[in-house]
């Protein structure tokens, strides 16, 4: 049964509703420790002073922010503790916006929020109008001594909540190197038929379930062999595949392989199923592609 991590209340206006928040997701990953090869017993990591060599107790550790190259501006507690955000138990709405106005590269964590005690009817009467809005409220809420951009939004029947990057933590993409400007690279309109072809042939509705960790599971499996005792074979490299002589030879071998994975014939769109629920980390009524993967059915996934 999950734990809720934070509680207090969305205010919007003169309303507040009680909420009490929990982490949408569940990550799954293989940990491992760091042993000595020839004792087996694991590795312990020790604080070491670089100039000395000793050990440095916790009590005599500090924060240091570097200037430069073994040059650092020495941070008191007491002086972050000056400038840490006041703590609050609200999440203060500032903003009702449109799904499709957040780029999904805004998002970072998801989160639940149920309703705290006392707090059913205000909380429903805010999804609701949400929902028939579709609009996505953008707050600001100070959690474990942090102040947090969210984004809050009906995800079927609970309020959903998603912490969000600010402006200047993206990078700009017109900063990366070696992106070509539309007008450099030649395309015919042939190209461009096959490659919407091809678009249309995978085309289909977002189902979560389809995709999981394989490479994950295989070192679970792995992990297990060896525990029982098994010898793990490792497998030779296999020989990479012959790249196809041009791009137009490439998409109409990517679409012959569709259409002959679908039974032959034309390669067209899958039909798409009608929406019901939102489902995400952001806003309302049914969402567009646009929206962050985090919009599935809340139906959290163990």
């Amino acid at each position: 049964m999950p734990r809720s991590i934070w509680t207090g209340a969305i205010s919007f206006g003169l309303v507040t509703v009680p909420v009490k928040l929990y982490s949408a997701v569940n990550r799954k990953t293989v940990r491992f420790h760091q042993l000595n090869q020839k004792t087996g017993s694991r590795i312990q990591q020790r604080r070491v002073d670089a100039s000395t060599g000793d050990e440095v107790a916790y009590e005599d550790l500090v924060k240091g922010f570097e200037l430069s190259p073994d040059r650092y501006v020495v941070i008191d507690p007491a002086e972050l503790e000056s400038v840490e955000p006041k703590k609050t138990k609200t999440i203060d709405i500032e903003d009702f916006v449109d799904l499709d106005d957040i780029d999904p590269i805004f998002y970072d964590h998801p989160y639940y929020l149920a309703p705290g005690p006392g707090g059913a009817k205000p909380y429903r009467l805010l999804l609701e109008a949400m929902r028939e809005t579709n609009k996505v409220a953008i707050a600001k809420v100070v959690i474990r001594s942090k102040e947090s951009l969210v984004a809050v939004r009906p995800m079927g029947d609970v309020l959903g909540m998603a912490t969000m990057l600010f402006a200047d933590e993206v990078v700009d993409p017109g900063t990366i190197d070696g992106v070509p400007d539309a007008d450099d690279v030649e395309m015919s309109e042939r190209e461009i038929d096959i490659a919407k072809q091809l678009v249309d042939s995978l085309a289909g509705d977002f189902e979560p379930e389809k995709y999981s960790d394989t490479y994950r599971q295989a070192v679970l499996d792995m992990i297990e062999k060896k525990a029982a005792g098994e010898e793990i074979a490792v497998q030779p490299e296999t020989e990479e595949a012959t790249p196809v002589p041009d791009l137009m030879s490439a998409l109409k071998a990517s679409l012959d392989a569709v259409r002959e994975r679908s039974g032959g014939g034309d390669a067209k769109p899958k039909p798409k199923r009608r929406r019901t629920t939102t489902g995400g980390s952001g806003s309302g009524a049914a969402p567009k592609a646009k929206a962050p993967a985090s919009r599935a059915k809340p139906k959290a996934k163990r």
